[in-house]
């Protein structure tokens, strides 16, 4: 796989897990999501967007980055516009760095979102802040990998229909989960957590935690 992070302008938490998973992958910068190149180590190798929410400094090396600029009147976000520049350069996954939170809660639902259509068009997206990660779970099976522990949730963007869960606290078996139920939340990993989804839409966000 041809893993890319998308450095995004939400808030950030550094740790041990993401460092570990951002390390040696390309990356490119949204806007203000350049703010946390350094903090992750890594170098972006373009840097894009309408620079509305950029910060007035960064690091000497930083300003050596290529740049690209919109204008601020466009009808896609900055994250948008480097998700597909990563797919251009052949990303076939993607790390949504600075998913969460920030001053903008569209930008970060509309991302969610966007995950979504990314997987459904076969490319695999993760979602963090370095305390939450989220995976889109559309029909089919999934494993993921999480300590034993974990606090998760499953959040259905539609209605969910043959839910089955394993691997958790609280399993299920072929279950119908309708529209804006909270059934499926603040459950816990205990062993390998594994999902089955017969027909819907979902986003697993598993608190990951702090390290």
């Amino acid at each position: 796989m041809n893993r890319f992070v998308i450095l995004l302008d939400g808030d950030l938490t550094i740790t041990s897990r993401l460092k570990d998973q951002v390390g040696g992958l390309r990356a490119i910068a949204a806007d203000g999501g350049i703010r946390h190149a350094d903090s992750l180590e890594i170098t972006p190798e373009l840097w894009l967007g309408d620079f509305d929410s950029s910060p007035d400094n960064v690091a000497d090396h930083l300003n050596s980055v290529p740049r690209i600029a919109y204008p601020a009147d466009k009808d896609v976000t900055d994250g948008e516009i480097a998700i597909d520049a990563a797919i251009e350069r052949g990303a076939t996954e993607l790390m949504l760095v600075g998913a969460f939170g920030g001053a903008r809660a569209d930008h970060a639902l509309l991302h969610k979102l966007v995950a979504l259509k990314l997987a459904a068009r076969g490319v695999p997206v993760l979602l963090t802040d370095g305390v939450q990660e989220g995976c889109p779970v559309l029909p089919g099976k999934h494993e993921f990998d999480l300590p034993r522990g974990t606090l998760f949730s499953l959040v259905g963007i539609t209605g969910l229909s043959g839910l089955t869960i394993s691997g958790a606290k609280w399993p299920l078996a072929s279950v119908e989960v309708p529209l804006g139920s909270s059934l499926t939340l603040s459950n816990q990993v205990d062993g390998r957590l594994r999902i089955e989804l017969k027909s819907g839409q979902a986003l697993l966000i598993a608190q990951v935690g702090r390290s």
